[in-house]
This record gives C-alpha cells, structure tokens and sequence, in this order.
C-alpha cells in the first residue's frame, strides 16, 4: 500500500485525477505492473475507473475475482483471496489524498497481487522455522520450569499436610484436656470418635461429613471447659439446678467451636449431640430428621461406649445388655436408621474396642483420620 502510494505521488497522479490528467495515471498503472502488482486500477475521485493496466498473468485471474461497487473507502486496507487453482492474490485499496492527512480524497487505487511459487515457499518455510523455534522454546521452558513446578507442588503439598495435621495436634489436645478436667483417660473420645466413624461408613458419608463427623465427636464436650468443679467432678447425682448448669456445657461448646475456622466443622455435633429423635432433648429441642445426621449418628456412638465403658459411678455393661437397651430407645432417643447400621458392626465394635487401651483407641482413630482426611 505505501509502494502503490508513493509511486502514484511520484507521477503526480494523485493531486488531480480525472480525464486531463488519464496519461499520468496510466504512467502510473504500467509501472506499478510487472514489478509490485498483476493488476492495478486507477479510480477518479467519484470512483470513476480512468485506467486499468495488467501483466499477462493478471489478465489470467481477473474473471475470477469478485467485483465491486463504486469505491466509497476513506483509509488503505487489504484482502487475501484463494482461487480455484489453490494460487493466492492480494489485493489492496488505496484512496489518494490530495496532501497527507488533509482527508481530500483525489482518486483510488486498487492492486492485485498474485503470490508467486517462491515467495509462498518462503512464508511456508519461514512459518516451519517459527514453529520450529517456537515448539523448541516451549520444549526448552518446560523442561527448566517442570522440576520448579514439582518441587513448588511438593512443598505446597508438604505445607498443607503440616498445617492439616498440626490442625488435627490442636483438636487431640484440646479433647484431652477436656478428658482429664471431666476425670476419664481420654480414650473416650478416641473410641467414640472411631465408632462414629465406622457408623457414618454405613450411610456413605464423603470426606467432608466424615471430618466434621471426627472432629465433632472428639471434641463433643467441649464445653464442659466452662463448667464449675464443684459440679462437673460431684460424685453424686446432680440436683435440677446443678443439671440445668451441665446442659448448658452445649451451647458453651457451640461458642468455643464456633469462628475458629477448621474447628467449626465441630459444630453440628457439639450442638446436636443430646437432642433426641422424639424431641425430647437439649438445648434446642429438635426432633427427627431435624438433628444433623453426624449428630444422631454421635448419639448412638456416644451411648454405647458410655454403656460399656467403667465410670467411677457404675460398672461395664455386657455386649447384650448394652445392644439391647440401644435397641429399646431406636424412634425415642435415637434415629432408628442409625441404631439399625450401628447394629450390623455393633459386635465387630465391641470386640475390638475390648482389646484396646488409650493408646490402641488412638491408633485405630488415627486410621480413620488418615483415611477421610488423606493424610
């Protein structure tokens, strides 16, 4: 365009383009053919064609280009066109201005240019090469940045593992010392938690139910933190007032887990964990399918070791007795869909957990942890 531009200029042909002044536009045609175009057009300024010049080739392709109305275009622009034979031809509109950027149009131009073999090779050849250096480029990139890629996934995945298990550190110790202020070994919450998590396996539960289902259960008395000794260690039975002082050991707990991110997964059993399936529990009363499953599913978990352990105020029930008075309470105190899962595992439960001291019950949690929160 600026080839076509600059040789019109040189033969004054576009300061005044109409019929006197045809000799230097055909001038100008005939030289722009046979060096940059096939076929080059000259226009007056109402878009009146005054000469047309064309190399043998060009005579060759014209019927097969499209044709056009009157040329109306104010700025140069371009098409490439394939023909039949597979030959590519180039074309271009150029209006004339009578002076740079004046917006005068004088005339138009318009030239056709048909790639020749050799120059088509070069730009294919030329394409290769770039794609050649391109794909090498990228080859070489990747194989400097791959083993950074590694390594930085390695690391990051190395960071999440030390933070998701100095998280689950912080829910053990915290769980103890709950234990130990409320008299027990802390192998309850290792066992109820285990058992919890063995029941939830019935209904299918995913990762993120089965971990807020773990940590809830170890954490489940959490709240007894708030709770005064004179009332939580009493080695008696509590008076209304003093159980009235106990139950509020729920929503004590409830506040603690609750806005401490990781930790308030807990919720759901922390709060739900003495509502019975009748209603008739605490705090909030809820009845049926209104109580969180991981809650329901606790309950049951929660009872039976709390059957079958020893405690200072009673001795160990027996596999059957404890079974059966499960058993009783499923539609009352507990969902019975649960009670019928935890059924099916209750005896494989209880023999194993026969055999475990504080340790052992930490260990097959541990498994359990591993497992659900892929460790």
């Amino acid at each position: 365009m600026e080839e076509s531009r600059r040789m019109l200029m040189h033969f004054g042909a576009s300061e005044t383009l109409d019929a006197g002044t045809q000799a230097q536009a055909k001038k100008a045609a005939e030289a722009l053919v046979g060096g940059m175009f096939d076929i080059a057009e000259i226009y007056d300024a109402k878009g009146e064609r005054l000469v047309e010049a064309m190399t043998p080739a060009g005579e060759g392709i014209e019927q097969q280009l499209s044709k056009h109305g009157t040329p109306t275009y104010r700025s140069a622009d371009y098409e490439t066109l394939v023909l039949g034979d597979q030959r590519r031809v180039i074309r271009v509109f150029v209006p004339l201005q009578r002076s740079a950027g004046s917006g005068d149009i004088a005339g138009y131009f318009e030239g056709v240019r048909i790639i020749p073999d050799w120059q088509a090779k070069q730009i294919r050849h030329s394409m290769l090469i770039a794609a050649l250096f391109v794909g090498l480029a990228a080859l070489l990139c990747g194989a400097v940045i791959y083993p950074v890629v590694v390594h930085l996934s390695a690391d990051n995945e190395r960071k999440a593992r030390e933070v998701l298990e100095s998280h689950i550190s912080i829910m053990e110790a915290l769980g103890r010392a709950i234990a130990r202020r409320d008299s027990d070994t802390g192998a309850h919450n290792y066992r109820v938690a285990w058992i919890a998590a063995r029941i939830a396996r019935q209904f299918g539960q995913q990762a993120g139910a089965m971990q807020a289902l773990i940590i809830g259960s170890f954490l489940h008395d959490v709240g007894k933190i708030g709770i005064p000794d004179a009332i939580l260690l009493k080695p008696g039975k509590l008076t209304d007032d003093e159980m009235t002082i106990m139950r509020t050991h729920v929503d004590l707990g409830g506040e603690i887990v609750s806005g401490i991110g990781w930790l308030e997964k807990a919720c759901d059993v922390v709060l739900g964990h003495h509502e019975k399936w009748n209603g008739g529990g605490y705090p909030r009363g809820l009845a049926g399918d209104a109580i969180p499953l991981e809650a329901r599913i606790f309950a049951v978990a929660d009872v039976f070791d709390a059957l079958t352990s020893q405690r200072p105020y009673k001795a160990a029930f027996d596999y059957d007795t404890a079974i059966g008075i499960i058993s009783k309470d499923a539609g009352s105190h507990f969902d019975p869909a649960v009670v019928e899962a935890f059924e099916r595992i209750a005896r494989e439960i209880y023999a194993q957990l026969a055999r475990c001291d504080e340790d052992a019950c930490r260990q097959l949690l541990t498994e359990e942890i591993r497992l659900h929160f892929g460790l």
